[in-house]
Order: structure tokens, then C-alpha cells, then sequence
């Protein structure tokens, strides 16, 4: 019961916020989309009311107040994409007089038209419904010549009226087509051209598109139920929510599914070596070329080559050789009784250096040197001088 209340307190809350729009978008003033203060025949801007909006009366003579085209196709709209709406005016009509507040039609076809009957002293509501006409006609008095505001809800197939503030009908009727035909006319104080004259005032005309539309004419109602449009949306909101959790309990299933499977893998962790990527288990000779490096579980290990002892003939001698580890057994050189392995180099008359067991001629050019010829030594094995250090000399 508690995800219930849960449940549908979100859905109210959602609705509440992005189902009604803003005030603009849902309520039409009729009067000034009208622009009834540019229209001199027929009617006349009187007091009304109040002082708060401008009031109009309504001659007993031929006029045509309806709107431009593009109000009608904003009321059209509005109509398809709404299943509940509420007409509001302020009246004062002459007595014993008939005519029609609003009509909205195409052709002989009214999809809405509000009528005050002063002969039979009532109100009628025509509308229609799978392509036929339909009248509702409520027992009312408003053709007395006093001030009345009238508010006519529809939301779904309920119909309530309320007049002076205070419902004096609620009705279940065949639910109104809202789906009104491209360029049905919108008419003020009269059904058409000829019929249906209104005689006297008209105030404050508005088509508002929302739930309890009449709060906006008198706003200390109290809303206690919700109407048929505010059940009907909270029902396709609880729908619609079932059918979203029931796509997130799929994915959820499908998520565990895979975490189940994931669980039962091996999981390889690598290693990366100046932009090389090693699997688990890879091994490599590091640069250096002295030690064998192994990627085990993500870490890096690596040891020292063992290299094995080199025994050479008398003609040679154990070296390093560049790009190898291990010392190997070169050619060796002998110069004046002085014996010279590969890559030693000798000042004689030149620069010479032991190479394959011959003493070759190297060009090298030597540094300039910052110090006297009496500091200057030369190196075992090079062939340009260098400068005693005074610190080691020092020292020594």
C-alpha cells in the first residue's frame, strides 16, 4: 500500500509539473484575440463588471465578431491536444432575450456552443459526438439582466457548470469530439453570420485548456476530487511506469547475468614498457641488454644475465661489444711490447686504435683544453689530452 501511495504521489507530482504548461500556452482570451475595440459594428466598449478588463455590449443588429484564421487554428490545436477545457464569460443579458455566447463550428456543425435561452429560461451546450450533433440544455435563469459569470467544464464525458461560483450541474454526456475540422470558425455573441444574436454584455470570455478551469474565475473553490482528465492521466502514468520498471528489471536481469559471467573470468592484467604492451607471462631483454625483464600479474620483474666464463686463446681477449651483455673473445693488438685489445686506442705519431687485431688509424678530434701543458695528461688507452683535475690532485 505504501508503494501505491508512493506510486501515485510521483504521478500527481509529475503531472503537476509538466502536465498543465504555463498559463499562456493554455488559456486563449477571447476578447483580445479578438481585437474587439477595432470593431465599431454591432457592439460597443461599455463598463462592465469590473474595471480589470474591457467590457463589450452586444446590439441586436447584424455583425460578424468571429476570429482571424490563425486563433482559430491555435483553438484548434488546443482542442486536439487536450481532453479537458473550461469556457468562461461574464454576462449580462437582456431579459427574455436569447443568443449564443460562443460558438465554435464548421459549416452547420458546432464542435462547441454555449446558448442562453430567455424563453425557456435555460443553457444549452451543443456539441457532437461520433460525427452527430448533441444538445445538453440545464434549467437556468440567465437572461434577467444582471451581472452572472458562467464557467462550462468538460473533462471526458462530465460535464459541470457553475454560475455565480456554485455548481449547478454535474452531468455524464457522450464524450465530445475534440478533433475539429481544419478551418471551423470561431464566432463571439452569435452562431453565424445571421442566427443566434446575443443581446448584452459580454466580459472576461476565456477558453482555459486544464484541469478545474473555473478556479481561474473563482479561485476560493476547493478542487476535493480529481476530475475524469486528472484520473485518466493518473492511470496512464501508473501504466506507464509499470512499463518502465518493467524494462529496468529487464536490464537489471541482464547486468546480473553478466556479473555472474564476469565473476568466472580471468581478469589479465599487462605491462607497458615505453609504449610496448606485454600480456602476463611475456618475457623481454631489457635495453640494456644485461637483464631479463617477465610482466607477471600486472607488475614488472626483472634479473641480472649469469654470463658464463670466457676462456680465450693467447691470440685474443675478453670485451665488451656494444648491444651485447656478455663479454667475447675479440682479436687482441700488440704495439712496442704493449698489448692492446679491441677498441684501445694508442697516441703514437697518431691516433691509433686495435681493431680485428690491427692497429688502424682513427681521425679524432680532440677538445680545446683550458688549462696549461704542464696540467695536461693523457689518458691509458685515448688519445687527446685532458686536464689534471687540481681536486683529485688535491686530494691525493
Amino acid at each position: 500500500m505504501d508503494g501505491i501511495f508512493a506510486l501515485l504521489t510521483c504521478v500527481l507530482t509529475a503531472k503537476a509539473v509538466f502536465g498543465f504548461g504555463t498559463e499562456n500556452d493554455l488559456e486563449i482570451d477571447i476578447i483580445s484575440e479578438l481585437e474587439l475595440e477595432n470593431n465599431t459594428r454591432g457592439i460597443t466598449q461599455v463598463y462592465g463588471a469590473h474595471n480589470g478588463s474591457k467590457a463589450f455590449l452586444f446590439h441586436d443588429v447584424e455583425r460578424e465578431i468571429h476570429a482571424a484564421p490563425h486563433t482559430g487554428e491555435k483553438v484548434i490545436q488546443l482542442f486536439r491536444n487536450k481532453s479537458e477545457f473550461t469556457f468562461l464569460a461574464s454576462i449580462q443579458q437582456r431579459s427574455s432575450s436569447s443568443g449564443v455566447i460562443l460558438s465554435i463550428r464548421e459549416m452547420e456543425h458546432s464542435f462547441f456552443e454555449l446558448e442562453s435561452s430567455g424563453l425557456r429560461d435555460e443553457i444549452r451546450y451543443h456539441y457532437r459526438y461520433n460525427g452527430k450533433s448533441r444538445t445538453e440544455s440545464f434549467p437556468y435563469r440567465l437572461a434577467d439582466g444582471q451581472w452572472h459569470k458562467i464557467a462550462l467544464t468538460v473533462s471526458g464525458s462530465h460535464v459541470l457548470i457553475h454560475v455565480d461560483c456554485n455548481k449547478i450541474y454535474e452531468r455524464v454526456i457522450d464524450p465530445p469530439e475534440s478533433n475539429l475540422s481544419p478551418g471551423s470558425s470561431l464566432w463571439l455573441g452569435q452562431r453565424n453570420r445571421k442566427h443566434g444574436f446575443f443581446k448584452g454584455v459580454i466580459q472576461d470570455v476565456k477558453l482555459i485548456f486544464m484541469p478545474s478551469g473555473y478556479i481561474t474565475q473563482c479561485p476560493n473553490l476547493n478542487r476535493t476530487c480529481p476530475t475524469c482528465s486528472d484520473f485518466l492521466s493518473l492511470v496512464q502514468g501508473i501504466m506507464d511506469l509499470q512499463e518502465l520498471l518493467a524494462k529496468l528489471t529487464a536490464k537489471l536481469n541482464y547486468a546480473e547475468t553478466r556479473l555472474s559471467q564476469l565473476e568466472n573470468c580471468h581478469c589479465e592484467k599487462t605491462c607497458q614498457v615505453q609504449g610496448v604492451i606485454y600480456r602476463d607471462r611475456d618475457s623481454w631483454v631489457d635495453d640494456d641488454h644485461c637483464r631479463n625483464c617477465t610482466c607477471k600479474n600486472g607488475a614488472i620483474e626483472c634479473r641480472h644475465m649469469l654470463c658464463p666464463p670466457v676462456n680465450c686463446s693467447p691470440e685474443y681477449l675478453p670485451v665488451h661489444v656494444p648491444g651485447q651483455c656478455c663479454k667475447i673473445c675479440r682479436p687482441k693488438c700488440i704495439h712496442g711490447g704493449k698489448v692492446l685489445a679491441e677498441g684501445q686506442k694508442i697516441l703514437t705519431t697518431t691516433c691509433k686504435e686495435c681493431k680485428n687485431g690491427a692497429l688502424q688509424k682513427v681521425t679524432e678530434t680532440c677538445p680545446p683544453l683550458n688549462c696549461s701543458e704542464e696540467d695536461r695528461i693523457l689518458p691509458e688507452n685515448e688519445c687527446c689530452f685532458v686536464c689534471r683535475d687540481p681536486d683529485v690532485l688535491s686530494s691525493g
